[in-house]
């Protein structure tokens, strides 16, 4: 819809004539689509223009009606309560359909930029949970949605492979585990030996000791420590692998924190080389009082690092290594002073890039109304959670359609796609509750609901006969719920760019979600198949322009496409 918005921006500029009045573009930008099209499809609210114009918004809205000149996309302007209300001619909408699935503004609007995205990046040793989800369901999308904008995207899985708490695994495997037992049970016996050793360390602090003494080790280059770690992170990695394969994700980086061992000391003298590390009860912390947070800890009192420690050393390297035009990091809300106060270091030291970094936190994840938490053993795995989603769906599936070929494929894509949509149904800072009957409906906000509508519209064009032609009939002329579909679909560029700007991959999902509902509405009024000439090919691009749109939909969600349910 932007050509039109252009055109109507266009003529209330030159409607308005007056000194001091808002430019085109300003004014492009305040239009709006009202929410119930019987006040047009198009809207310009003049309550801005009331202290430049010293009239009421009504007036304002009046005289730019009377103002604006004839315009043949146009069927007619009314002015109502302040705004200007345009409803554009359906044979407008006729014209649009074969340029709905044009794209390329889009696509070319990151120009090859650099963007590089921190995700998922789980501690090893440990299995995957649903916590997990957030971070790794939300930066997939991300990369999708900037991958398809134009940028060159980095996606990176910074694994959390370094710290005191693998001294501790490391005195744990030594004292009570063996490979032969890692081999049999995983990362669960990884899991076991961790717990063991901070339930005994909380009785005998001497462990805590030997555990900074490992790392201290292991920081240092002790081999024996340096196998049996590369062990630790072999075993996970592996386990990880059949997550991300069963997610369809994959990384352009591995690059964990140990990767960045030896680029931490220079990140330290650096520090003190700009006087702003200080020493505090033994420990090297840059003060952030000035800026109201909590002073940053770079080194401990025994001289091992931390966390914001890693994190510049890293934002540093990534910069020189992919010169990025902005560097992403998707973790949980819980995270954002740690992400202030190191981006605060950064520009401290005088890195003009520090602007380009940037924090994008997510909400916290339950499950049945209890919130997830090791402690309490609530816990769900995320692996068990998605195959225990295929199960479910492939249940459903047999109900549903007995004789559907691929049923275990099908399954897969249905049940792990109900895991994506749930997660990122919401705004990404709101806390998701997730729930097997509402995840796995084929009615209502739902994964299963826009996969079931795909496939209802490839359905819809295989038994049609026809191939799909861009060149519409001009003579035809579109019924309302026609027009509200291509106009709806016509909004997905500016959807992906929202989306885009903000972080937010649950604009498309609402975008996805709505096009299905108007998508259904059109199905169940306005037959395909037995319509007459005219209105049947164009019924039959317009299902195929949706099936396009919300195929892409779907790739930016980073759920499957199905043919049939």
């Amino acid at each position: 819809m932007n050509k039109i918005k252009q055109i109507l921006a266009s003529g209330i500029y030159d409607a308005l004539k007056a000194d001091g009045i808002p430019g085109v573009e300003d004014i492009f930008n305040a239009l709006e689509y009202p929410s119930d099209d019987k006040n047009g499809d198009i809207s310009f609210p003049c309550f801005k223009l009331a202290k430049i114009f010293r009239k009421a918004p009504p007036v304002i809205a009046n005289e730019i009606a009377g103002n604006m000149k004839a315009l043949p996309e146009v069927e007619r302007v009314e002015a109502v309560s302040g705004y200007v209300n345009f409803y554009i001619s359906p044979a407008y909408f006729t014209n649009l359909l074969g340029e709905v699935t044009d794209d390329r503004d889009i696509t070319n609007t990151g120009g090859g930029k650099t963007v590089c995205i921190d995700f998922s990046s789980p501690n090893i040793a440990k299995k995957f949970h649903l916590g997990h989800i957030g971070t790794t369901i939300i930066g997939n999308s991300l990369r999708n949605i900037f991958k398809y904008c134009g940028y060159k995207v980095v996606a990176i899985n910074h694994l959390g492979d370094w710290g005191t708490n693998f001294g501790k695994l490391i005195c744990a495997y030594k004292m009570w585990s063996s490979k032969e037992k890692v081999e049999t049970e995983g990362v669960i016996e990884l899991e076991r030996i961790y717990a063991r050793f901070n339930k005994e360390a909380n009785e005998d602090d001497k462990l805590n000791q030997l555990a900074r003494d490992a790392f201290r080790e292991l920081e240092n280059g002790n081999e024996e420590y340096l196998e049996i770690w590369r062990y630790f992170k072999d075993i996970s990695l592996k386990e990880y692998m059949k997550t991300y394969n069963l997610l369809d994700i994959d990384f352009d980086s591995y690059n964990g924190e140990s990767f960045f061992t030896d680029k931490m000391p220079p990140v330290v003298e650096e520090l003190k080389a700009k006087e702003l590390l200080k020493i505090d009860d033994g420990a090297s912390v840059v003060d952030l009082s000035e800026y109201n947070m909590p002073p940053v800890l770079i080194l401990k009192r025994d001289g091992t690092t931390l966390y914001p420690t890693r994190d510049i050393a890293a934002a540093k390297w990534r910069k020189g290594e992919y010169g990025f035009d902005k560097c992403i990091y998707v973790t949980s809300a819980g995270q954002s002073l740690h992400f202030a106060q190191w981006f605060k270091v950064v520009e401290l030291m005088g890195y003009a890039w520090a602007k380009d970094l940037v924090h994008v936190p997510y909400g916290t994840m339950s499950f049945g109304g209890e919130k997830l938490a090791s402690r309490t053993g609530n816990i769900i795995y995320l692996d068990d959670l998605l195959e225990q989603a295929i199960e479910k769906a492939e249940k459903i599936i047999e109900e549903k359609n007995a004789a559907l070929l691929n049923k275990r494929e099908t399954a897969v894509a249905v049940g792990v796609g109900a895991v994506i949509f749930n997660a990122l149904f919401n705004s990404r800072i709101k806390d998701v509750d997730f729930s097997w009957d509402t995840a796995l409906s084929f009615e209502g906000n739902t994964g299963p609901y826009v996969q079931y509508t795909y496939a209802r519209a490839s359905s819809v064009l295989r038994k049609s006969g026809e191939t799909p032609d861009r060149e519409i009939n001009n003579n035809y002329v579109p019924n309302t719920d026609e027009i509200r579909l291509i106009k709806q679909l016509s909004l997905f560029g500016e959807k992906v760019v929202s989306a885009m700007d903000a972080y937010e991959p649950s604009v498309i999902t609402r975008y996805l979600l709505e096009s299905c509902w108007l998508f259904n509405q059109f199905y169940n009024t306005s037959p395909v198949i037995r319509a007459e000439a005219n209105a049947k090919l164009f019924r039959i691009q317009l299902t195929a322009t949706f099936r396009e749109i919300a195929g892409r939909c779907l790739d930016l969600l980073g759920m499957k496409k199905t043919q049939e349910i």
